[in-house]
């Protein structure tokens, strides 16, 4: 310690106030984030990482064996099966998710340009979401007497005198396992589109317009840029969901279609948990890698 503080500890004493003061808002900051880090890293980052680990284990009929082994992957990777199974899901996850943006943009753009009242607009947004007020496999199940061989799509098309014979690709097909997917998901594209399109503001358009823009033009150049932190969070939603799903694909394929989530499903019932361990982490890999893609189009973080 120099003469001078000692002479004069005043200013060192300041110093030392100054510096807590900047220190407390990041140790309160700290505090804050620490409940929710240490949830994340209880119950998603521990999983992940047991998941991983126990993916590199071996396994036979009657036991699982802690040693390292790449045996898991190298099937993965060399099934022509798996392939087949892993292709279909992308297919399922990409028809999906253009039918629910497409649909999930026309009624956004509806509730959100067309209605002119708040009161209308709650309204009828409430009344998208009542059917997600039962459950996902109740809504599931309730196209199965819908689209069966005596169900009403049938009945009413042969008494419309539009079809001879009862339609057999209705159900238990990649149609109705896609129809199912669209009505289970379309709303969570609705939801983050139609949020984007308030936020829009409406001297935006109007200044399109007296510009000389078509509609169109002015859908394309000013409603989608904008909208596109919307479309893109929607889309993470649908592509997640789809490709994490496996009771769909079941019931409304009739189990003959399979999906990723099928293949694991069978593996757990088989007790093949490093084999279903391994698909899991290759299902996560590829969803991160896509939701990876799909950011380098749009940073949400600086859009929002």
């Amino acid at each position: 310690m120099t003469d001078a503080a000692l002479a004069d500890p005043a200013p060192a004493r300041v110093r030392g106030a100054m510096k807590h003061t900047r220190e407390w808002p990041r140790l309160m900051a700290y505090a804050q984030a620490a409940p929710l880090a240490l949830i994340l890293l209880v119950f998603l980052v521990l999983p992940i990482m047991v998941i991983v680990t126990v993916s590199f284990w071996e396994a036979t009929e009657f036991s699982i064996i802690p040693a390292f082994s790449l045996e898991n992957y190298a099937y993965l990777f060399s099934s022509e099966v798996v392939g087949r199974v892993f292709l279909a899901t992308f297919r399922y996850a990409a028809i999906t998710w253009a039918l629910t943006l497409a649909i999930g943009f026309t009624v956004a753009w509806f509730l959100a340009f067309h209605i002119r009242s708040l009161t209308w607009q709650i309204a009828l947004f409430l009344l998208c979401t009542i059917p997600f007020w039962t459950s996902n496999i109740i809504r599931m199940i309730s196209w199965i007497p819908f689209l069966g061989r005596e169900g009403i799509a049938n009945s009413a098309l042969m008494s419309w005198g539009v079809i001879d014979q009862p339609l057999d690709w209705l159900l238990f097909s990649d149609f109705s396992v896609i129809l199912a997917f669209v009505h289970l998901y379309t709303l969570f594209m609705v939801v983050p589109i139609f949020n984007s399109m308030m936020r829009i503001d409406r001297a935006l358009l109007e200044a399109a317009h007296d510009a000389g823009a078509s509609g169109a033009q002015v859908m394309w150049n000013v409603v989608i840029p904008l909208c596109k932190p919307g479309i893109m969070i929607g889309t993470i939603f649908v592509l997640t969901l789809v490709m994490g799903d496996l009771i769909t694909v079941r019931f409304m394929s009739g189990s003959q279609s399979a999906n990723v989530g099928r293949l694991i499903s069978n593996d757990i019932a088989l007790l093949a948990y490093p084999s279903a361990a391994a698909t899991a982490v290759v299902l996560l890999a590829s969803v991160l890698l896509v939701i990876g893609l799909l950011m380098r189009f749009v940073d949400i973080r600086k859009e929002l």
